[in-house]
């Protein structure tokens, strides 16, 4: 699956648009993460626990997002984005979604 943040790939041509696709995942912050970073935010720097956690739930709504793509029939996704936002208290919502489309090697 060809994944990019481009209208166009370059030497392929779109065959096809399928729609819109979307992966989707939301993850809680632990209380032992929560104290951490406290703690971390009393002396500054970076909060890693949740900077691997943002790692991970964005790889976790890529692949869904790539899994969605594939069902439909899809080679490739375009215009790809990611958004977060709160989804309660301690509860952050990552959403990768992009257009999914048929392409082809353009011929020389």
């Amino acid at each position: 699956m060809l994944i990019v943040t481009t209208e166009r790939v370059p030497n392929y041509e779109v065959k096809e648009v399928i729609g819109p696709v979307f992966g989707l995942t939301v993850r809680a912050r632990g209380l032992g993460k929560d104290i951490m970073a406290a703690f971390k935010g009393l002396v500054g720097g970076e909060i890693t626990q949740y900077t691997e956690m943002l790692e991970d739930a964005r790889k976790q709504a890529m692949d869904r997002m790539v899994q969605n793509a594939q069902a439909m029939g899809a080679n490739a996704i375009v215009m790809v984005r990611f958004d977060s936002g709160e989804a309660g208290n301690n509860m952050t919502e990552i959403v990768a979604y992009g257009t999914a489309v048929i392409i082809e090697k353009e011929r020389a």
